[in-house]
């Protein structure tokens, strides 16, 4: 386990999933760096600054809800990142079509994406389906 070096193979780190992972992680982090820095100009720093920001994010609910805040915060932007890529990629390949793409030529691409199989099995019915 320890010592060996994995190389990446082509479709490890789907593109979606990637930047699904970075929105749910990025976006609670966000959040709580603007309220810690309300409590910091509060004149709140340390665990009184920790405790001020995640009781000013969770509203009536206090701490808890502060922490509840951030949990689904994170879970709603990972889902709406995911649902995003299929609307992006959608368009992309409607837009291939108006170039003058063939069926064939865009299949191609679609196979060299790096995206999950999922997402790349979606995006081949709807080629099929024009």
């Amino acid at each position: 386990m320890f010592g060996k070096k994995e190389q990446p193979t082509k479709g490890t780190l789907p593109l979606e999933k990637i930047a699904a992972q970075l929105a749910g992680r990025g976006v609670p982090a966000l959040a709580f760096i603007l309220a810690l820095s309300s409590a910091n100009a509060a004149g709140y720093f340390g665990a009184a600054a920790i405790t001020m920001a995640l009781s000013s994010l969770g509203g009536p609910m206090g701490m808890v809800g502060g922490v509840s805040f951030l949990l689904m915060s994170s879970t709603i932007a990972s889902a709406l990142t995911k649902y995003g890529f299929d609307a992006l990629f959608t368009q992309v390949i409607k837009n291939l079509y108006k170039n003058g793409e063939s069926k064939k030529s865009i299949l191609a691409k679609i196979e060299n994406y790096p995206i999950s199989k999922d997402l790349k099995r979606k995006l081949k019915e709807e080629v099929k389906r024009r």
